[in-house]
């Protein structure tokens, strides 16, 4: 799904204007980045939470080449899905029962008696 596709989701579900709804998920975003570069977490029960981590300063290579380059230490965003989403994703493969093989009433070679 894009933003575009998002942006019209919003606007037909609360029947509102194309860009009032725009100006909804623009403000969404923009609060997403504004706490996540304060150093904060944002956490929306029964979605998930985003954070940051930080990753160490480290040296990579030039894959053309090959040459050394210091990578700075930074900061990335990252998301933890909740319980509730991933039990909603999952939800359909669930519903699908796997079927126990047929039982014979038949003796096996092993039950038969010797003739």
């Amino acid at each position: 799904m894009t933003k575009a596709e998002l942006i019209e989701d919003v606007c037909r579900a609360v029947e509102m204007s194309r860009k009032d709804s725009e100006v909804i998920v623009e403000t969404i975003f923009e609060s997403i980045v504004k706490s996540l570069r304060g150093g904060e977490k944002i956490e929306i029960r029964g979605f998930g939470s985003f954070r940051t981590r930080q990753r160490k300063p480290r040296i990579g290579r030039n894959p053309k080449t090959g040459a050394r380059v210091d990578v700075p230490a930074k900061r990335i965003p990252y998301f933890k899905p909740s319980k509730e989403l991933k039990d909603l994703i999952n939800a359909g493969e669930a519903a699908v029962v796997a079927t126990p093989p047929p039982v014979s009433n038949a003796p096996t070679a092993q039950e038969a008696p010797p003739a």
